[in-house]
């Protein structure tokens, strides 16, 4: 017998009172992660999104307790929707890399219909590391088992001959990267200018960078990033530098670790083994921390490219040589770099100053881009989304051995990049498709 809760014009009904607590649920879901992506978690009151919703804060409590619960059911939320997506892509496409296009393409659509208020906002994965236990592990398991489906993607494709060969773990890892950060920029693109950039980044991940009929040649020999910085010295200014630097290396580890809200000052001074007194000498406080931290990758980054703009070499060559430096450094005794997952964690106005700053940094990718495509080592393509990409892959390839065995970093970071250089597809055919 049928129960009548079940028939569909009956879940419809404005009386339903599961129907209507599932409205409201998914509403405050998908304000919640546009003020997340947007504001941060920690500017983001429960209050800020009652009151968005018309709610007061008692009614917004029935559905979730505490921002750590409801930052949680964002995540999970998200989360969910990217495995029902590759549910409905399985079923619709078989080709490896048809599958892989359409998963990218839902990213850039899935910004576009909530920006246009057909879907759901849904909550970028910025703050995984700040969630407490078993909240954080819940989370993270979800999050691999896409990664393990989308590497399947790429191991199908290789079996079959329609992909290049390559480190499939590497090579998953570096596109969910690449794409990460749509939500951010994004926001510079036309609304009916979306589909297009979807399509040129779907093209880039195919194809690659490299204009050659062949696969890339790495450059070898490329100088470690530490041959040229300072020497210590053995005056005041430079030991108070010195120990700046230490605190900032520290504190990038921690927040990269455990996010803003996770990471602790007292902790941070207990691992560096420095008095609170000496350490509050230096750091006023942990926003002042974070802000610094972001300043000291950047300059670093500053540096990199620099070296890479004042050296020879084509186009091609200056994006690997930046890409390598960039990743060993983050993966080495040197680093780490800031991970933008805090981002969010900065007030407003540092936090354009950081990101404007940062903008200014990638655009040097893009005079390489340019300087490829006039000395024919780059093919023609869209310089921004290729920035964009490199800088969301960059952004993150921090600690690849959590993902992958790593004996030696440099040629991890060959393995990474490989993907923007030479393509996902097979180079033979690619160059075929493209002269069509």
């Amino acid at each position: 017998m049928t129960d009548v809760n079940d028939l569909p014009e009956r879940r419809r009904m404005p009386f339903n009172r599961q129907a209507q607590h599932d409205a409201k649920r998914i509403a405050i879901l998908s304000q919640a992660a546009r003020l997340f992506n947007g504001k941060g978690s920690r500017a983001t009151t429960l209050q800020d999104i009652a009151a968005s919703l018309g709610l007061t804060k008692t009614s917004l409590y029935y559905y979730v307790k505490t921002k750590e619960e409801l930052i949680y059911q964002c995540y999970m939320a998200a989360l969910d929707r990217q495995h029902q997506s590759l549910d409905a892509i399985e079923r619709a496409h078989t080709q490896p890399f048809d599958r892989l296009s359409a998963f990218l393409i839902q990213q850039f659509h899935n910004w576009s219909a909530a920006v246009s208020g057909h879907e759901s906002h849904q909550a970028a994965l910025l703050e995984i590391a700040s969630l407490k236990s078993p909240h954080r592990q819940t989370v993270e398991g979800r999050y691999v088992a896409l990664f393990k489906r989308l590497r399947g993607f790429v191991h199908e494709g290789m079996s079959d001959g329609s992909l290049r060969q390559c480190d499939a773990t590497s090579t998953t890892r570096a596109i969910l990267g690449s794409v990460d950060w749509v939500f951010h920029w994004l926001h510079d693109v036309p609304a009916d200018q979306v589909g297009v950039i979807a399509q040129q980044a779907i093209e880039i991940i195919g194809h690659g960078l490299y204009a050659g009929d062949h696969d890339y040649t790495h450059v070898h020999g490329i100088a470690p990033i530490d041959a040229d910085l300072p020497v210590p010295g053995f005056n005041r200014d430079e030991q108070n530098r010195l120990k700046q630097e230490a605190f900032y290396k520290a504190g990038t580890w921690f927040f990269n670790r455990k996010g803003f809200n996770g990471a602790s000052l007292d902790e941070i001074a207990d691992y560096l083994n420095v008095s609170k007194g000496a350490f509050y000498y230096h750091i006023r406080n942990k926003e002042d921390l974070l802000y610094q931290c972001y300043n000291y990758s950047l300059d670093i980054l500053a540096h990199v490219y620099d070296r890479a703009e004042a050296g020879d070499g084509s186009g091609m060559q200056k994006i690997e040589q930046t890409s390598r430096q960039i990743f060993y450094i983050q993966n080495s005794n040197l680093g780490p770099l800031i991970r933008y997952n805090t981002i969010t964690a900065l007030p407003k106005e540092r936090r354009k100053r950081i990101l404007a700053r940062t903008d200014a940094i990638n655009d040097r990718f893009v005079e390489f881009i340019h300087l490829g495509m006039e000395d024919g080592s780059i093919r023609r393509i869209n310089p921004m989304v290729a920035r964009n990409l490199l800088a969301g892959a960059i952004n993150a390839s921090m600690e690849i051995t959590l993902w992958r065995r790593v004996d030696d970093v440099d040629r991890a970071a060959l393995d990474y990049f490989d993907v923007f250089y030479n393509g996902i597809l097979n180079r033979t055919d690619s160059r075929m498709e493209i002269r069509q």
